[in-house]
């Protein structure tokens, strides 16, 4: 077990990402403390191992309790966020408060408390829309949303405290992560979608946007990794699923996948969100070639156990 027996903070413990890590860390035998304000995150996610965990209800905006559950942590992999663009944009403020200044919190008492390393989940969002593809860590660093900037100040403030103080701080840029759990965004919204209407599905945008898929539990054991070796430390990596593919292909895929071909009628509204990026994949050669990474669960595996945990959940 690589992490047995570490005390390991996860900030954002019960949400999508946060919980799957929570899991892998039990099935490690490391000794976890988990945070989350509960404004995005669901107590369910956590109940594979709720009893095996010490769960806070924290937010990390709020120093002192912070503080409080921190005393003897080893490793922290911060996770807590806003990590909705639109609401990003709606409500800026909170967004900031958030992935900014409760990210200071948490790397000032990594600091204070004599925490071994910092894994940061940073975003591809980072990038804004892309110069050239696929992106790797070189590419320009130009976010155009609210939260694209914010995660950038926390990603920036980190390697300044690991340049300055010497704290070991590793930042991942997640690109598109799914899975069990994840209660939005794309594959979420058209299992819904056609749960509700098996004839119609309506796709937001032109379905050009493109997009890296990758696995939760792939995701997840990036994140293992970015902890467990040091070569990771002060430097930042890209993960995706390493196969891009565009929202028109998803559409039509999960379509067949589900038995609607021929039945359930795909259309594309035309115009997204602001701050939607159009081409967002990802070069994931560095992360391979220092860490070892390698995603091992496919876009149909992955989709057909979504599909699983979907039908579970959400009864028809």
């Amino acid at each position: 077990m690589r992490l047995k027996g570490k005390r390991v903070l996860v900030t954002g413990a019960a949400g999508f990402i946060g919980s799957h890590l929570v899991d892998g860390l039990v099935e490690e035998g490391a000794e976890i403390v988990a945070i989350d304000n509960l404004k995005d995150g669901d107590l369910s996610n956590l109940a594979q191992s709720m009893d095996k965990i010490e769960f806070h209800r924290v937010d990390i905006r709020d120093f002192e309790a912070l503080k409080d559950v921190m005393d003897g942590v080893e490793i922290v992999f911060h996770l807590a966020a806003n990590a909705n663009v639109p609401y990003s944009v709606e409500d800026p403020k909170y967004d900031f408060e958030s992935n900014a200044l409760g990210t200071f919190n948490v790397l000032k008492l990594s600091l204070d408390l004599g925490v071994e390393k910092v894994v940061y989940a940073s975003s591809a969002a980072v990038y804004g829309e892309p110069v050239y593809v696929p992106i790797d860590e070189k590419h320009p660093l130009n976010p155009i949303s609210p939260y694209g900037a914010s995660k950038l100040a926390g990603e920036r403030l980190g390697f300044a405290y690991y340049h300055t103080y010497g704290l070991k701080f590793t930042a991942l840029r997640i690109f598109n992560t799914y899975g069990e759990r994840q209660r939005r965004y794309v594959m979420f919204d058209f299992l819904r979608k056609l749960a509700e209407n098996p004839k119609r599905l309506e796709v937001l945008g032109t379905g050009e946007q493109i997009r890296d898929f990758c696995y939760v539990k792939d995701c997840v054991e990036a994140f293992i990794l970015a902890a467990e070796k040091n070569v990771a430390v002060g430097d930042v990596f890209n993960i995706a699923g390493g196969n891009p593919t565009s929202i028109r292909d998803l559409a039509y895929l999960m379509v067949k996948m589900l038995g609607l071909d021929g039945q359930a009628e795909i259309v594309f509204t035309g115009k997204s969100w602001k701050g939607d990026i159009v081409k967002l994949y990802a070069d994931i050669s560095k992360i391979r070639s220092k860490l070892g990474f390698e995603p091992k669960v496919g876009l149909e595996e992955g989709i057909l156990r979504l599909k699983r945990w979907f039908d579970e959940v959400y009864k028809r």
